[in-house]
C-alpha cells in the first residue's frame, strides 16, 4: 500500500433534532470524531465520503443523502500519524460534508478503528470531539442544515 493522499472527508451525522453520533478513536481512547477518512486513487470526494460512511458506521450514504458543504480546512498532519505519508507532507486538505438520518441508529463500527459511539446533542459532541475541524463544523450544523 502507497502512502496516503493529503485529502479527506469530514462527515457529520446528524438528525434534524441536531443530535450528532461521534466515534472513539481505536488507537486513541478518549479522542472523539465524527467519520473521517483519506481519499483513495482517483475517487471524487464524494465517493470517498460515501466510502468512509459505509465503513466506519455501516450505514450506506448516497449522492442524494450526503451534503457537500464546499468548504476545505488545511491543517498541519499530528506528527504521529505523519509515517502515513509521502517524506515532506506535513499538512492536509480536509473536505467537510454532513448526513442526516431520520433519527439516532445503532451503528456497525469498524473494531480496527472505533471502539465505541455516543449520540450527543450538537453543543455537548463539538465539545467532546478532539479536532478543531470537527468542532467547527459541528457548531455550524444549525446553520448548514437550516439551508
Amino acid at each position: 500500500m502507497g502512502a496516503k493522499r493529503p485529502v479527506s472527508v469530514l462527515v457529520v451525522i446528524h438528525t434534524p433534532q441536531l443530535d450528532v453520533v461521534v466515534l472513539e478513536r481505536a488507537l486513541h481512547p478518549g479522542y472523539w470524531q465524527s467519520v473521517t477518512g483519506s481519499q483513495e486513487a482517483e475517487e471524487s470526494l464524494m465517493t470517498t465520503a460515501m466510502r468512509e460512511v459505509l465503513e466506519e458506521t455501516g450505514i450506506v450514504a448516497n449522492p442524494e443523502n450526503l451534503i457537500n458543504w464546499h468548504l476545505s480546512n488545511r491543517f498541519e498532519i499530528f506528527h504521529e500519524w505523519r509515517h502515513r505519508y509521502a517524506d515532506g507532507v506535513t499538512h492536509n486538505t480536509e473536505h467537510v460534508f454532513s448526513l442526516c438520518l431520520p433519527e439516532p441508529r445503532a451503528l456497525q463500527l469498524a473494531p480496527d478503528e472505533h471502539l465505541s459511539f455516543q449520540w450527543l446533542p450538537y453543543k455537548a459532541a463539538a465539545a467532546k470531539v478532539f479536532s478543531w475541524t470537527n468542532r467547527d463544523a459541528i457548531l455550524m450544523l444549525p446553520n448548514i442544515s437550516s439551508q
